[in-house]
């Protein structure tokens, strides 16, 4: 009968807001804060940014936080990212522990949907993935860190921000985030990789680590439609982003930078709005036209079984191949020569309807909460929370203790997903063994 009962989306989500309230309890202990103290639900704040990999923040990362603090910022992040459950079955392994059926199932299907692996291969996978390109994305961004800082503070800030990125968290140990690296190549690059890796899927990269060990073997190497939807939407979405703020924004928000510096810039924003959360320009002085594109990336954000968050590249790129077939007055959704199934596109649709209720929702409550928001300002801060991005216009600070409950929850529902949030919270239905007779009614 338990069995019977047993829900993963109740374990996920109540995984994650267990990790939250603990990294809560440890940012309001003395030895984290430079004051000493902090107000709970700043803390409460602070850890569900970095627990659901967000990077909003009401308190200054670099000053108001000890090392020991920052550390602990660090560690929530790097939990989010992966999954509170895929890090405590790593621990149970180490310990010799048996993993119970229930966990496996859980996290391959967070992981690798579709046909079981080798569990113990691909968890494996998924930390030297992880691991491995943070040591690398740190080891690129050192050189940068050791201009001004000694070499301890420069290896802290490197792994920090190796990490940050990677995960798609956007917590910097700089007041200004990355503005005033906004000209170094080495910084810009690696801190853009890091975010596209990341922002992939873990399924997507293990695919290509298998495609290349093929083709190095001179086996052929054929790609999953997942694989190539991800990658089609991801480069599209990056490069139309680009294009747009080098040619709006350049007369306007950077008509002072040099080339170089506008290059860098614009793709930098075109990227960081994928769920990562850095920025290198004020965003305040965007124009409205590109505010809204960046509020666009935000919605849509990462792909699946990621470190990001938003409604997902796969669900946008299903929803646009739907309503292109229909335009086209064909019945099947088709995409690289493959049709996809009704569920899928039936998945699509109430994820994007959740998302846009749960964004209007917490819209209308912030407002009613602080009606002296701009609601430009509002919506913003809004889709941040929700595609666990990070990027203000500046209201964050401003928030009241209302303000900041909201934007905890809407980051929660963002991370963990509209659909896993709205499965643990309802009832498991007994099975019905009859259908109501169908009747149709006029649509548009």
């Amino acid at each position: 009968m338990a069995d019977a009962q047993f829900q993963p989306a109740r374990v996920l989500a109540a995984s994650f807001l267990g990790a939250i309230f603990a990294g809560a309890l440890l940012l309001s202990l003395p030895f984290s804060t430079t004051a000493g103290h902090i107000d709970p639900v700043d803390a409460l704040f602070t850890s569900a940014s970095a627990v659901c990999v967000t990077g909003l923040i009401v308190k200054d990362t670099p000053k108001d936080f000890t090392a020991a603090g920052q550390a602990v910022i660090l560690a929530l992040i790097q939990l989010g990212g992966l999954g509170i459950m895929t890090f405590s079955t790593l621990i149970l392994i180490a310990a010799g522990r048996k993993v119970s059926i229930r966990d496996r199932l859980l996290i391959q299907s967070t992981f690798q949907p579709g046909i079981p692996q080798d569990f113990r291969s691909m968890l494996r996978s998924i930390f030297a993935f992880t691991f491995i390109l943070e040591a690398c994305g740190a080891a690129a961004l050192l050189p940068a860190f050791l201009s001004g800082h000694g070499w301890s503070k420069a290896v802290w800030l490197s792994v920090f921000h190796s990490v940050s990125a990677f995960c798609n968290a956007g917590f910097s140990l700089f007041s200004d985030s990355l503005a005033s690296f906004r000209s170094r190549l080495d910084v810009n690059l690696t801190v853009i990789t890091l975010i596209v890796l990341g922002g992939l899927g873990f399924p997507v990269l293990n695919e290509l680590r298998l495609m290349a060990r093929s083709r190095l073997a001179g086996r052929e190497a054929r790609s999953s439609l997942h694989l190539k939807i991800v990658l089609a939407a991801t480069g599209v979405l990056i490069l139309a982003a680009f294009m747009f703020i080098l040619l709006y924004e350049s007369s306007r928000s950077m008509s002072a930078y040099g080339g170089r510096e506008r290059f860098l810039a614009s793709l930098f924003q075109a990227v960081t709005p994928r769920t990562a959360g850095f920025h290198t320009i004020d965003l305040t002085l965007l124009a409205p036209a590109s505010v809204l594109l960046i509020m666009l990336l935000m919605f849509v954000g990462a792909s699946p079984a990621s470190t990001g968050g938003g409604i997902k590249t796969t669900t946008a790129a299903v929803l646009f191949l739907y309503l292109r077939g229909r335009l086209a007055a064909r019945d099947s959704t088709d995409a690289f020569k493959r049709s996809l199934t009704a569920t899928a596109v039936t998945n699509a649709l109430t994820l994007v309807a959740l998302a846009v209720a749960v964004i209007f929702l917490a819209w209308a409550g912030l407002l009613l909460a602080q009606p002296a928001l701009g609601m430009k300002e509002a919506l913003f801060e809004v889709y941040s929370a929700f595609g666990t991005v990070g990027l203000s216009l500046g209201i964050t600070p401003r928030l009241t203790t209302v303000g900041k409950c909201i934007i905890i929850l809407t980051m929660f529902v963002g991370r963990v997903g509209p659909l896993t949030a709205l499965y643990a919270l309802s009832s498991p239905e007994r099975l019905r063994r009859y259908h109501y007779a169908e009747e149709n009614v006029l649509i548009g």
